[in-house]
């Protein structure tokens, strides 16, 4: 299989019909388009090659029927990360080379920003970085308790030591309303990028004990000796969980 000579980049976006809070997720309507096209369409102003994973027909003829690009990937995958690693190979016998860097985009983020998918492919140009993510500054005042937004541990290379649901770390000296004023706390940003063969060893590690007691696989990969450089980008991420979430991403776009 011939390589390019420069390095190359994939987005690949996992989307899949089936969830306990919201079926059908990626084919919810946001204005005029549905949630997966507008994912898809924000990643291609970042991205060259860009393609959905998925294990739906309906979603792969959606994705299809609007111009994008999409391969249909096995149902028993346990997450987005092990998704991305199959449609790695799927996508390498499309384009006829593997590309060095997958980016994995949330398939439920519609107003990601080009410039968070730029920041994160960055990282790579320190030949070292095998995954990257992003991260943000928690705003002195700003909520850092609730266990749906978990927080990131930096160290001073800007690689991530721990992942927490968990405001992290606690700060002894300060009453907790005045750690955010006392201390830079970050919130974790779930965009990843990998570099293919550190995505293929990451996807056959077994759950690790960190991973299962926060329930957050980025855990596995440090708990196996990964490192995980980490962009601080200024942009929130919006993800859509909920039809509630949907309710409230509708009135941010115009009609």
């Amino acid at each position: 299989m011939k390589k390019p000579d420069s390095i190359n980049l994939a987005g690949i976006i996992p989307a899949r019909y089936a969830s306990s809070r919201f079926p059908g997720k990626p084919l919810a309507t946001i204005g005029n388009k549905l949630m997966i096209q507008r994912v898809y369409e924000q990643t291609m102003k970042a991205l060259d090659v860009v393609y959905v994973a998925t294990d739906d027909k309906r979603i792969y003829d959606a994705v299809v029927g609007f111009g994008g690009k999409a391969v249909i990937t096995s149902p028993d995958h346990q997450s987005g990360t092990d998704r991305c690693a199959e449609a790695a190979s799927l996508i390498s016998e499309e384009l006829g080379y593997m590309p060095d860097i997958i980016i994995n985009i949330q398939g439920d983020e519609p107003f990601i920003k080009p410039e968070q998918i730029a920041l994160l492919a960055a990282c790579f140009s320190d030949k070292s970085v095998e995954i990257a993510t992003l991260a943000r500054k928690v705003r002195p005042g700003e909520d850092i308790f609730n266990f749906n937004h978990p927080k990131v541990i930096l160290d001073t290379n800007k690689n991530a030591i721990y992942f927490s649901r968990a405001a992290i770390p606690y700060h002894r000296d300060a009453e907790m309303y005045e750690w955010t004023q006392r201390h830079t706390y970050y919130k974790h940003i779930g965009l990843y990028a990998f570099r293919t063969e550190a995505l293929r060893k990451i996807t056959i590690l077994p759950p690790s004990p960190l991973e299962k007691a926060e329930s957050l696989e980025q855990n596995r990969w440090i708990e196996n000796g990964f490192r995980i450089r980490t962009a601080i980008t200024e942009w929130e991420s919006f993800g859509i969980d909920t039809p509630g979430d949907l309710e409230k991403a509708k009135s941010l776009i115009d009609k």
